[in-house]
């Protein structure tokens, strides 16, 4: 089966939709499948392309059997709205040359348009119109949704054109796939039928990821005592994730030197948090880029706690890609996670994290506190168990690939 793969993140980008597009890609090319991906230059969490992609137009490359174009594009050193629409809109623009060409090419019985940004769906729409395929669009994160419920953009206009043109996307798709119970329901109030959602939840590498002894951690690296706490945020540091509030909560363990709040990777917010702990004199608070994903296992086992923390509107918006990292390790994760949401659901129903209620400061040191005070064991059982019985990738990808091309 010839396979498109259309979306602006990509591997080698480490975390977030890059990381599971680059895994979805190179799985279906093991299943022995022809596999393309239309992608940008790898920038992300960073927001800066990499240094081996910088100065490139358009390229050809092959990574582990998939054949990558890759388009250039403007990436803003400093993100807002704006900056941001730009960004994704000169994506949609360079690509859209790779879709001239693929008109011309052999037709691909099946292509994928992972979302956000969401309007990038207009190219894989007009390529259907001139070659029947079939068409997924895949939704990692309510892109819109998110933009209005946290204030990021405040146009009304705006906001019902982008709504609009969504929905005209969605309901041209053959499928739309999404991660959580609750992206799916918000899917379906657009109108979207029920029987073209189709379930398509992040996984994880079981194998690789796993729970370490604590000598096997990445203590020694990070310079921390085996018999001190850790309190780990991995992951990208933007405005959905609300993480100014930390800085206070740190401050209130300052005099403990025995407990660390360690920081791991990049963001749009990374250097405005890093001058706020700077500012508090944040002497247990530390800073640290990606790691390479060979140690994510090592980084993820150094913590006695891990923080999942996103804002209210945000819970069921997006599901937090660490999350399933995290729940492989075995890790003990404090959930920020509204009432009601399929996020605090399934925390709570398997037991799998202590949740805690969003953009509090009170309730995120009592978690915190609590983490620290009580035998984490069943928590972390369950954690390592629901990853291995949910999150199994081959289980996951197997299963839609079938329910897609069963037309």
């Amino acid at each position: 089966m010839r396979i498109l793969i259309y979306g602006i993140n990509y591997t080698p980008e480490l975390t977030g939709i890059g990381k599971y597009t680059g895994e979805m890609a190179e799985w279906f090319a093991k299943e022995g499948n022809d596999v393309h991906v239309i992608t940008a230059m790898p920038y992300y969490p960073e927001w800066e392309i990499h240094p081996r992609y910088r100065g490139k137009w358009w390229r050809k490359e092959e990574l582990n059997g998939v054949k990558v174009y890759r388009c250039p594009f403007y990436v803003p050193k400093q993100v807002d709205s704006k900056k941001r629409m730009i960004h994704e809109f000169s994506f949609l623009c360079s690509s859209s040359f790779r879709w001239f060409a693929a008109l011309f090419k052999k037709k691909y019985d099946l292509v994928i348009t992972v979302c956000p940004p969401f309007h990038i769906g207009i190219s894989p729409y007009i390529y259907s119109i001139f070659r029947k395929t079939i068409q997924v669009t895949h939704i990692q994160d309510l892109q819109i949704d998110a933009a209005k419920d946290l204030n990021m953009l405040s146009n009304g206009t705006l906001l019902s054109l982008m709504f609009r043109l969504e929905k005209f996307l969605l309901k041209r798709s053959d499928y739309v796939s999404t991660l959580t119970l609750g992206m799916r329901q918000r899917i379906e109030n657009k109108g979207i039928p029920e029987d073209k959602i189709v379930m398509l939840p992040n996984w994880v590498d079981i194998d690789f990821i796993k729970p370490l002894p604590v000598e096997q951690s990445l203590r020694n690296k990070l310079n921390i005592p085996f018999g001190d706490k850790v309190i780990l945020y991995s992951g990208n540091m933007g405005k959905k994730q609300g993480l100014d509030l930390l800085i206070n909560v740190a401050a209130e363990y300052r005099d403990q030197k025995n407990i660390h709040f360690i920081m791991v990777g990049s963001g749009a917010e990374k250097n405005n948090l890093e001058k706020l702990a700077m500012g508090r004199n944040l002497v247990n608070m530390k800073f640290y880029p990606l790691q390479p994903y060979e140690e994510l296992s090592a980084l993820l086992s150094s913590a006695d706690i891990h923080l999942v923390l996103q804002k209210k509107e945000a819970s069921d918006l997006v599901m937090p890609s660490k999350l399933t990292g995290i729940l492989a390790a075995g890790g003990c994760a404090i959930v920020t996670a509204a009432a009601g949401t399929s996020l605090y659901e399934d925390v709570k129903k398997n037991n799998m994290g202590i949740l805690c209620e969003p953009e509090s400061e009170q309730d995120l040191k009592e978690a915190i506190d609590k983490a620290l005070s009580m035998d984490t064991s069943e928590i972390r059982r369950n954690a390592r168990e629901y990853a291995e019985n949910y999150l199994n990738k081959d289980r996951i990808l197997s299963r839609f690939l079938e329910t897609v091309t069963k037309k």
